[in-house]
């Protein structure tokens, strides 16, 4: 096992410094944000049909 195997795959992302954003940005910056969300969930949903349907098929 390489030390490299220890590391987290990836390094959490500094947080995005909000004071200088008009509101306008930060109501933009939070559409951007949910539409990312949206993204994921569907990532989310995706997988775990494929998940079910391996796990439908071993079982037989």
């Amino acid at each position: 096992m390489d030390a490299d195997d220890l590391e987290p795959r990836k390094k959490p992302q500094a947080l995005k410094n909000l004071d200088p954003m008009s509101i306008e940005e930060l109501g933009d910056y939070i559409v951007e944000l949910q539409g990312e969300i949206a993204r994921a969930q569907e990532a989310i949903t995706r997988k775990q049909a494929v998940k079910a349907g391996a796990e439908a098929f071993f079982k037989k």
